[in-house]
């Protein structure tokens, strides 16, 4: 079983006669112990009575024209959502289609510049012979 004791702290029961007690930094100043109201306050309690100094008309215009101006944001934000839908899908199903039938092309011509690289060849090789070969075919 365990035993609780209590030990009192020294700073607790030092005097305020002590010299170190007298320039102890820990300790609060006198300044700070008073009770600030405003510090109760909170920070939209601070703004809500910053109404009181705008006259009403000038606190209704100012919350037609944020009120428009979320609305506008609203739109451009959803106008430009959807644009990029639109743009992206319209890149998926005509890019990719595209970007196939280039690379065939690339494939294709890749295997022609090929052959002829190796008619050329035969030519250096044997000439007049792929003539004759070729002769002998339309017949």
């Amino acid at each position: 079983m365990v035993k609780l004791e209590e030990v009192e702290d020294e700073a607790f029961t030092s005097t305020q006669g002590d010299e170190e007690g007298d320039w102890d930094t820990d300790s609060e100043s006198e300044a700070s112990d008073a009770s600030d109201p405003a510090d109760d306050e909170t920070l939209f309690e601070r703004i809500s009575a910053l109404k009181d100094v705008i006259p009403p008309n000038s606190r209704r215009s100012i919350s037609a024209s944020l009120s428009k101006t979320t609305e506008w944001g609203w739109w451009g934000v959803q106008g430009v959502a959807k644009i990029g839908w639109i743009v992206s899908a319209s890149m998926i199903m005509l890019g990719i289609p595209y970007a196939i039938a280039m690379s065939e092309d690339q494939q294709i011509a890749m295997q022609e510049k090929e052959m002829q690289m190796q008619q050329s060849a035969n030519e250096v090789i044997a000439p007049g012979a792929t003539s004759q070969q070729s002769g002998q075919q339309s017949r």
